[in-house]
């Protein structure tokens, strides 16, 4: 079987997604927290988290694109690199993703 980019590129396009979900939802939790006790916007941390998980489930399906292992979550980690302003990385990599899935094991 012939290898392509399609995959690799997905892998990276999560990675990154996933990387900036992560800093972007510790930064979020850290000042949801902090302001939470000044401003009355302790809500900010709560979205704080479930960015960090979502970040973290992009990270990892990123790199099983990478891999070229377990097409289901690298989809999974592709779903998960929509959420934030960055969901133009999201949807390219969940394409790529859907269009190298003859290349996973």
């Amino acid at each position: 079987m012939e290898r392509t980019w399609k995959p690799t590129t997905a892998g990276i396009l999560c990675i990154i997604a996933g990387v900036i979900q992560v800093i972007g939802g510790t930064v979020v939790a850290a000042l949801g927290g902090f302001a939470g006790g000044f401003f009355g916007m302790g809500w900010m941390a709560a979205i704080g988290g479930p960015l960090i998980v979502f970040g973290v489930v992009a990270i990892v399906g990123g790199v099983y694109a990478l891999r070229r292992r377990i097409w289901g979550l690298a989809l999974a980690g592709s779903i998960c690199a929509l959420m934030g302003p960055w969901a133009v990385l999201g949807i390219l990599a969940i394409i790529f993703v859907a269009l190298g899935k003859s290349e996973f094991e």
